[in-house]
């Protein structure tokens, strides 16, 4: 037997006593669910974990509730693994009994599974350094508000990867992210654009009001601003290259109060999604452009907002590499696959990835002969505790590979 099948066998028999508590834990953090940069009561089981396992800690990170794990290893290099811990504002459907008992609010996007994830593997990485050394340091990261609070960015911003808050400097950072459509078991990621960059866009169109029966003495802006709504698809269809995805989507329109009263403005709001720098830059200068030229032959005059989010998952090549030669070691060959295209959410794993190589993966939750699970923000969604041993299981084997 070699060192690293003797290695594979020792995680796996670890996990499998872990992995009783683990789904106890998961099912209290479900039913806990705290929104971004108030995961107070979570970030406490987060440090208590910690500290019962004999892992280092700093905490009250990035607002508050950020907190960063380390463990020793005897290497030059860190390597660190990150878990989100914030819900959403949803009210919970799955009428489950660990169902959400904070009302509004709910973990529908699995972000209790990916904390348990990585405190079970911060637990067994800390068994196997009580019997032989790690060759690594390793950095746990654990952070609040990615559902669009940025806690990723804050993270970095206060020292979670250069080492002035514990540890080494980190030179490498891998998370993970459940995937409904992929099966239980089955993990896959892909070099270069993972997910999107996320960026909002607000455009107020102004004119001049008055009585709806009477347009010919006003200058409404309704009609400016749906003949807005249709031509910005053009800008996807026609200004970016059919290779290069990118979707510009209004949600929220915005104007009026009374049936027969043509207001003074309307409101758009929406989101602009982009994989290139370029794009991004592209389709932020062309909006404007299309905003006032469209104002402009109506009559009006149109204000927009672009408000940058997050950047694009970019995965380095060699840290792809990394986790494909690791997640090998432990699973099947069917089991790790490659993305083929990236997917247009966004992702504040991306900040990490502009400090140091970084790849992010997706573990399977999908149910062996089901076709199909309730998706990501949906209020009947749950995480399966089937492809928690899959998660801790690869990280263990990132963290202690070659």
């Amino acid at each position: 037997m070699n060192d690293t099948t003797h290695q594979i066998e020792r995680i796996r028999t670890l996990i499998a006593e872990e992995l009783p508590g683990l789904v106890e834990l998961r099912h209290d953090l479900h039913r806990h669910p705290e929104l971004g940069y108030e995961e107070f009561r979570t970030a406490g089981i987060v440090t208590q974990r910690l500290a019962a396992s004999g892992v280092q800690y700093v905490d009250s990170l990035a607002g508050g509730t950020g907190v960063l794990g380390h463990l020793p290893g005897t290497g030059e290099d860190a390597i660190a693994l990150r878990a989100d811990m914030d819900a959403l504002p949803i009210q919970e459907a799955t009428g489950l009994p660990y169902a959400s008992e904070n009302e509004g609010r709910m973990h529908a996007c699995g972000h209790d599974g990916h904390t348990t994830i990585l405190l079970g593997t911060a637990r067994v990485l800390s068994r196997i350094a009580q019997e032989t050394p790690l060759p690594r340091d390793v950095t746990f990261v654990f952070q609040p508000a990615e559902e669009g609070g940025a806690g990723g960015r804050k993270m970095c911003e206060e020292g979670a990867l250069d080492g002035s808050k514990i540890g080494n400097q980190v030179r490498s950072i891998y998370g993970l992210h459940g995937h409904v459509e992929s099966p239980v078991g089955v993990v896959s990621s892909r070099v270069g654009p993972m997910l999107a960059a996320a960026d909002e866009v607000e455009i107020v169109i102004s004119g001049r009001g008055g009585h709806a029966a009477m347009p010919h003495a006003c200058t409404d802006p309704v009609v400016c601003a749906a003949a807005l709504v249709q031509s910005l698809q053009t800008l996807v269809s026609r200004n970016t290259d059919p290779l290069d995805s990118s979707v510009i989507s209004i949600t929220q329109m915005d104007a009026g109060d009374a049936f027969n009263v043509i207001p003074e403005q309307v409101r758009l709001g929406g989101t602009v999604r982009s994989l290139e720098a370029s794009t991004r830059v592209l389709l932020e200068e062309r909006i404007a452009q299309m905003a006032d030229g469209m104002a402009a032959a109506h009559g009006c005059q149109a204000r927009v907002e672009f408000i940058k989010g997050y950047p694009v998952t970019r995965n380095d090549a060699g840290a792809v590499e990394r986790f494909r030669s690791r997640a090998l070691d432990c699973l099947e060959a069917d089991q790790v696959r490659t993305l083929t295209h990236p997917v247009m959410g966004g992702e504040d794993f991306s900040f990490y990835g502009e400090v140091v190589p970084a790849c992010f993966f997706f573990l399977g939750l999908l149910p062996p002969e089901t076709d199909s699970m309730p998706s990501l923000h949906n209020a009947r969604f749950d995480f399966n505790d089937e492809a928690l041993s899959t998660g801790i299981e690869v990280f263990c084997r990132l963290a202690l590979g070659d």
